[in-house]
């Protein structure tokens, strides 16, 4: 039997050949060895200008929080490949690890590191999994929301995706990247007492089922929530019947109480061409600031669509496609080794060669270097360099393609900053964690600023992610090396 706390410790959660590779790097003596490793993606889902990097809160409590008890201790000794002293490692493990990684909220590029690593081997591979499936679903879920947000043009949208997560713990932080990537609120009550993000919601069509008529159901309705009533309208039929009823209960239920009625939503139907003959009438009727909200299979593409149809929509309620992120729903996160350190503490680059120049890596232990143009803001492109390398003081710099050599740029009036910022420092916690509402804001500024070309839809300006000469020539010297 397995005890519930059990489900709360993620220590296991790991492929098994890091235990494997683990009890290999004991076995062989290299308990000390100190390792770097990169965790970075390849791809921004649906091929979008940028993606947005979250996850790292809950990567954080994950690393303070490994720990292997005696159960998890007896159940790797009977696997029967481990050795005892290996096991007497885990038993007594003692987070060592120096960790730096790229804010919540920030938007990525593909190639950058959104994390290093760098501690004792063993310590550093065992996290590669659960390090990764936690930036990996979050930063994919944050993208896609804030494709969704950007889509909706000003207008709110809210998270209502729990339903059809792929398990509670993709609900509870899908709402959370959700929000992240711009959502108002969500469905899920436990992401509002978990996270502090809105929880929102109304009825279902088992409400207005459950009584003998709608307009039962509705009077029922208004008078329980007479200062924030919202009808669904869509259970029978909407023109002829949900809408009129709504109409009747807003005038004999809501404004004779002193409210206003706060909306009514659309699941089904064409919604482009209900929601004008919803508006005109809510119009002819007084209700001219009651808001209407579309909630059916929606994400950047059909709103989009909706809203260039001319569709009177105030606010969206997207399940599904964003909780998933139907349209692209793998986020290609990867961790690789990058960099060993000698006897002497000297930095050993590694680099993985491979036929795919794309799953070709960089070496070395790196820093980005984010510019900016001075009179705007807007980032001008990011340089992977090298963890000692500063830009600060230069007044131009020639920028260039990392395979494309000859596709070459020179920058001028800009400042830097850089992306990555110490979270743990020998195993101590080092970095102060914003308040999702920080995170969230963050999140918004830094995508103002953004160019326009960066966050169409349809073919965005690729931005660029180049290396630094210093960087670039050692990742040439190693390729020509092997």
């Amino acid at each position: 039997m397995i005890d519930s706390k059990d489900l709360n410790n993620y220590s296991l959660l790991a492929d098994f050949y890091e235990f494997t590779m683990g009890n290999g790097y004991y076995k062989s003596g290299q308990v000390d060895k100190i390792a770097y490793f990169d965790l970075f993606f390849r791809t921004i889902p649906d091929s979008g200008g940028f993606a947005i990097a979250a996850g790292l809160e809950q990567a954080i409590e994950y690393i303070r929080n490994i720990e292997f008890s005696d159960e998890d201790i007896d159940f790797l000794r009977s696997k029967g490949v481990f050795d005892e002293g290996f096991l007497s490692y885990l038993k007594n493990f003692k987070f060592e690890c120096d960790i730096w990684a790229i804010p919540e909220g920030t938007p990525i590029f593909p190639g950058e590191p959104i994390m290093v690593v760098r501690g004792p081997i063993i310590q550093a591979q065992l996290m590669e999994t659960m390090l990764l499936v936690t930036m990996n679903y979050q930063s994919l879920i944050a993208t896609k929301a804030n494709r969704i947000v950007r889509a909706a043009k000003g207008r709110p949208v809210f998270e209502f995706g729990s339903r059809r997560a792929q398990g509670y713990t993709g609900a509870i932080l899908g709402a959370r990247a959700a929000y992240i990537g711009g959502c108002l609120g969500t469905a899920n009550t436990l992401s509002d007492r978990l996270y502090d993000i809105p929880a929102v919601g109304t009825m279902a069509h088992s409400w207005v089922q459950s009584f003998d008529s709608e307009l039962d159901a509705f009077r029922m309705y208004a008078r329980t929530y007479p200062d924030s009533c919202s009808l669904l309208i869509d259970t029978y039929d909407i023109l002829h019947e949900g809408l009129p009823n709504a109409i009747k209960v807003f005038k004999e239920e809501i404004v004779t109480r002193g409210f206003r009625p706060k909306s009514v939503r659309l699941d089904s139907g064409d919604i482009a061409y209900l929601s004008k003959k919803i508006r005109r009438e809510l119009d002819k009727n007084g209700f001219e600031d009651c808001g209407i909200m579309a909630s059916n299979s929606l994400d950047e593409y059909v709103i989009d669509s909706l809203l260039k149809q001319g569709a009177q929509l105030d606010s969206f309620g997207v399940g599904e496609r964003l909780i998933t992120s139907k349209s692209d729903p793998v986020f290609g996160g990867v961790y690789k080794l990058t960099a060993i350190e000698d006897e002497s503490g000297e930095i050993v680059p590694k680099i993985k060669i491979s036929e795919n120049t794309e799953k070709i890596t960089t070496p070395g232990f790196k820093q980005i270097h984010r510019f900016f143009d001075k009179d705007t803001n807007a980032p001008i492109a990011d340089v992977i360099s090298l963890h000692d390398e500063d830009f600060n003081d230069l007044e131009t710099m020639e920028i260039f393609h990392p395979v494309h050599t000859w596709k070459r740029k020179t920058i001028s009036n800009f400042y830097t900053r850089k992306l990555l910022v110490p979270i743990f420092d020998k195993g101590e916690l080092v970095y102060e964690k914003p308040t999702i509402k920080a995170i969230r804001d963050h999140a918004q500024s830094e995508i103002e600023n953004l160019w326009d070309e960066l966050k169409r839809f349809d073919r965005p300006h690729e931005y660029f992610v180049d290396l630094s000469q210093e960087l670039w020539d050692l990742k040439n010297e190693l390729l020509n090396k092997h």
